[in-house]
């Protein structure tokens, strides 16, 4: 890639919202560059099915949809490079003022921004979590779940992710526990329904996980009831965490603003507090989390980066 050149706008991030955002810059005829870390597994790409995506009534892999936003951006003309973000300033080149994106591969210039990095799932924090990383702890089924045949599984979470993930994972495993810390599932009501029909799958409510347990990988875990104050210790070969979500902007908060979360605040054009900067999807603040919210935002967003540039034209 060459550094000589001042785009009119890098997106950071390669998820749903900077795709759309992509297509609508690039046929607006903005130089357009895509900086997407494959460092960072995002949400969509690793969700097993996404049934809730208008077009496809039998549902469709994150995976393959991602694939198919890629190829749209770049038939339309943008530039997708994989690269890591490290951080942004502003900086004065070639007699403009851009912004200058340092990322693991180099430095890239643009005259606007729009952040898309999205959000990444939330740890439990406790002893065991961070040694068993990838040795029986996982933030994703998709990836991880054919690892576990016939094995017994914990699922921690009680929201829309943890229930999709449990159930896929009853591909894989013939005794799956979800624990979760309160008496009711946040889960929409058609994946509970699913969920309390398989027989497969055991709920414990009013409990969270204290200490994942093992030694060279997991074996088990102990749990606490919050109501009774009991502990008690379940066997099992791994561990998948969906408890929520943290946003992945702390490289923009000496920047822009982000709320007490870390989620970027935006008007309704996606503009953030710093001019010529815009964001959309899961980073920002926002009360709703789908790939299509996402994509409305980044939809919006492209539209605002033209509409940036022809207000500066004129």
């Amino acid at each position: 890639m060459s550094e000589n050149i001042i785009y009119d706008v890098i997106i950071i991030g390669g998820g749903p919202s900077g795709l759309t955002a992509g297509i609508y810059t690039a046929r607006a005829r903005l130089t357009t560059l895509l900086l997407n870390s494959y460092t960072i597994l995002g949400q969509a790409v690793s969700t097993h099915l996404i049934e809730n995506y208008p077009g496809f009534p039998e549902g469709i892999g994150g995976f393959e949809l991602i694939e198919r936003f890629e190829k749209q951006a770049q038939g339309f003309g943008i530039t997708i490079y994989p690269d890591t973000v490290k951080g942004i300033s502003p900086i004065e080149r070639q007699g403009r003022n851009v912004w200058q994106v340092e990322a693991e591969d180099g430095i890239y210039y643009a005259l606007s921004l729009i952040i898309a990095t999205g959000a990444s799932h939330k740890a439990l924090g406790v002893p065991g979590e961070s040694e068993f990383s990838g040795k029986g702890v996982s933030y994703c089924a998709t990836c991880d779940g054919p690892l576990y045949k016939g094995k017994s599984l914990i699922v921690v979470g009680g929201g829309d992710a943890a229930v999709e993930e449990a159930l896929f994972l009853t591909k894989f495993s013939l005794k799956i526990t979800l624990i979760h810390r309160r008496d009711s599932l946040r889960a929409t009501n058609i994946l509970q329904e699913r969920l309390f029909a398989h027989k497969n799958i055991t709920v414990i409510w009013n409990s969270t996980v204290t200490d994942i347990l093992g030694s060279t990988g997991v074996e088990g875990v102990r749990i606490k009831n919050v109501v009774t104050q009991e502990d008690m210790e379940l066997d099992c070969s791994g561990v998948f965490v969906f408890i929520g979500l943290v946003p992945n902007t702390r490289l923009f908060e000496r920047i822009i603003k982000l709320d007490d979360n870390g989620y970027i605040i935006t008007d309704e054009n996606m503009m953030t507090s710093q001019k010529g900067i815009f964001a959309c999807g899961d980073c920002r603040q926002t009360p709703f989390r789908q790939v299509i919210t996402a994509c409305g935002d980044g939809a919006i967003a492209g539209f605002m980066v033209n509409h940036f540039f022809e207000l500066r034209n004129n």
